[in-house]
């Protein structure tokens, strides 16, 4: 496919290059034998080499989770394995202060926790971010005792095929996942890339366990806490990345949900900004001011219409980049169910829809990454604007 290449768009994105609010990315690059493009400056990897992300960048949603049960050392293997240039985890605590990955804290339907009979009396009902839940919730387990449980897949009414594989993998540490990309890293001889959200960081800050403060301890660990760090922090409150800036400078990303949707931190200041408020020009000034970049919901870049096909996409692709921000936007499925109408094919909702189709709209609007549950299908369509 051959389109316009607008600066910074096509170039890769160096790490060392992230500075707040004034990105590098405008550098022209210069063709690889693979057919993609390499930055200037690239970040030097492991093996002394230079590393850059390929544009658009393919991470990897919870790892391979449209295969494997998410947020599993399982998952991530397979995603590295397919060749996502970057790895999500998201970071909830233990009861005892330890980060562990899960997409929330409430493990009813991440785990097996509701057949161990010990546990049944950590059943309860709790308010998350407005969101009343009753269920089994991370932070009244201990590490030892959420090490009991095994992870399984969360929606297998969807992804039937990923229950083969419940049961066969632990609830990892961060920790765990840091040390597996390095060892990782030295076999292939390269940097590998993580994107590391914290949840809920309000609702956690107020029962004594913040997030930012044992992340920032080991990020720096680990090295991962510097400017050309292998890593992106994310978050969907602002504060959050806010208060990771002062800890360390790794490169952040400020996710956002709907555009009528307001930022859970928001609700708890009483800041009547919305997400469209946030991804309007002044908005964006402001998030380049301490981040570098944006992770939008794909409906802020191609809305959908009322019969929920891709509508228009928005000005927010431009409006970003002309504030300095990449655009990481989430999350491309393959299976109909999550496909807009458009490019659903046949009457199962489980079954494969046009993915590629999809893949090419967004790509088109010059978004420099996308999250994927299903990284190889997300490489094959990057493929076609990376040349």
């Amino acid at each position: 496919m051959e389109r316009e290449q607008k600066p910074g768009r096509r170039a890769l994105l160096g790490a060392a290059a992230l500075g707040a609010g004034a990105m590098a990315l405008s550098g022209a690059g210069t063709a690889t034998a693979a057919g993609t493009q390499t930055a200037p400056n690239a970040a030097a990897g492991t093996s002394g080499r230079g590393h850059e992300l390929p544009v658009p960048t393919v991470i990897g949603h919870r790892g391979a989770s449209g295969y494997r049960p998410e947020h599993t050392l399982g998952s991530y293997q397979l995603a590295l394995d397919m060749g996502a240039d970057i790895i999500e985890q998201d970071l909830v605590p233990t009861k005892d202060g330890h980060l562990v990955c899960r997409h929330e804290n409430d493990i009813t339907a991440t785990t097996d926790v509701s057949a161990h009979p010990e546990f049944a009396d950590r059943k309860t009902t709790k308010t998350v971010d407005g969101t009343k839940l009753t269920g089994w919730f991370t932070e009244d387990f201990t590490l030892a005792e959420l090490k009991t449980l095994r992870a399984k897949e969360r929606i297998p009414g969807n992804r039937q095929r990923n229950t083969l594989y419940d049961g066969r993998w632990a609830v990892p540490t961060f920790e765990e996942v840091l040390q597996w990309a390095e060892r990782e890293g030295r076999e292939r001889g390269r940097r590998i890339w993580l994107y590391v959200e914290t949840k809920h960081p309000t609702y956690f800050r107020k029962l004594g366990l913040g997030l930012e403060e044992p992340l920032a301890r080991l990020l720096r660990r680990y090295g991962r806490h510097k400017k050309d760090a292998a890593l992106f922090l994310q978050s969907f409150e602002p504060s959050s990345i806010q208060r990771l800036r002062k800890l360390v400078d790794t490169p952040a990303v400020v996710l956002l949900s709907t555009v009528n949707s307001r930022p859970w931190d928001f609700v708890e200041a009483n800041d009547p900004r919305t997400v469209a408020d946030l991804v309007k020009p002044e908005g964006l000034k402001w998030i380049a001011s301490y981040a570098q970049g944006i992770g939008p919901d794909l409906s802020v870049i191609i809305p959908r219409t009322p019969d929920g096909k891709l509508g228009t996409p928005t000005s927010v692709v431009k409006d970003a980049h002309a504030a300095g921000l990449i655009l990481h936007p989430y999350t491309m499925r393959n299976e109909n169910t999550f496909l807009p109408a458009d490019f659903r094919r046949g009457s199962d909702p489980n079954a494969y829809g046009d993915a590629f189709g999809a893949f090419k709209a967004y790509f088109a609007t010059g978004i420099d990454g996308i999250f994927s549950d299903n990284p190889d299908t997300a490489l094959l369509a990057a493929a076609d604007f990376r040349k």
